[in-house]
């Protein structure tokens, strides 16, 4: 297939990219600069302007753009950015998605979706939630609406937290547990809902080919964890002692308002790729850690 990707330098692109590639597939990726590459089509999501032309008999786009949330301190201006930076990829990648007829769009979401959830479990069919990333993905999932008006299948992956050496939350936290410097934030039993990096790539892949599949998708492992059990884990695998914590008020002082999705707790399953049969490599938080070490 011929398959286009926004944000292929990213965590998810960059290794998605490759294994796509792999499987034999023609992969375009979109670009901001000129284009160096004839695999490189220039867009500009900011002013929607895309080169349609060089994207004609694109089957399938993958949008993963968007700034990170938890790059900077949430400003009034930095959580602007957030929004407008989700918006404005997605309402371009759809037009172009909708005028080439493309038959699918996996336009990336994230389980900022439902908010706090506390100890409830939640799934695809659940609300929103209440405050900036819930409503921020709201907006950024109904930024698709032209090319599903058109016809196209759109796809949402609400990612949880990506489990990764080479990025992430992860890349902050290794080089704490090697040191023996790691240990539960706030009191701990806030759950973390996590997929590995492989898990999320095979879940891309699984979801192109499955063409039942529509809609909002849960990415992230079938037994959430929470952060004790997280740091338990890591612990493990880094055979490192993890005593140290990190009080709620310290992480309030240096992350402001970012600090509530660090404290906060989502415990979401992936109820649409378990009906579907996709199988993971990394279900529980145990086989997810040890791929930080392989």
């Amino acid at each position: 297939m011929r398959i286009a990707i926004a944000g292929s330098s990213g965590l998810i692109g960059t290794e998605l990219v490759v294994s796509l590639r792999a499987d034999g597939h023609e992969v375009l990726r979109l670009v901001r600069r000129s284009p160096k590459a004839p695999t490189e089509v220039q867009w500009d999501p900011a002013s929607g302007d895309i080169d349609l032309d060089a994207l004609a008999g694109t089957e399938v786009f993958i949008n993963l753009a968007g700034a990170g949330v938890g790059d900077h301190r949430w400003s009034d201006s930095y959580k602007k950015e957030i929004l407008d930076s989700r918006v404005n990829a997605t309402k371009t990648i759809a037009r172009a998605a909708a005028q080439l007829r493309a038959k699918t769009l996996v336009n990336a979401s994230a389980i900022g979706w439902y908010g706090d959830t506390g100890e409830s479990s939640v799934d695809e069919s659940s609300p929103a939630g209440k405050g900036f990333l819930p409503e921020v993905v709201v907006a950024w999932e109904k930024a698709a609406d032209e090319a599903r008006n058109a016809g196209v299948r759109v796809v949402h992956p609400r990612t949880g937290l990506v489990v990764s050496k080479n990025g992430g939350a992860w890349a902050k936290l290794i080089p704490l547990f090697k040191l023996g410097l790691g240990g539960k934030m706030g009191n701990g039993k806030q759950y973390w809902s996590f997929i590995s990096i492989r898990d999320e790539i095979s879940a891309i892949k699984f979801v192109i080919a499955n063409e039942s599949i529509s809609g909002p998708v849960n990415f992230t492992a079938p037994h959430p964890a929470t952060n004790a059990e997280i740091t338990k884990a890591m612990s493990t695998v880094y055979k490192r002692p993890a005593f140290f914590h990190v009080p709620a008020i310290a992480l309030q002082t240096v992350l402001g308002e970012f600090s509530q999705e660090v404290l906060g707790s989502s415990r979401v399953l992936p109820r649409v790729l378990e009906a579907a049969g996709f199988t993971f490599e990394d279900p529980d938080v145990l086989s997810a850690m040890k791929t930080l070490v392989n």
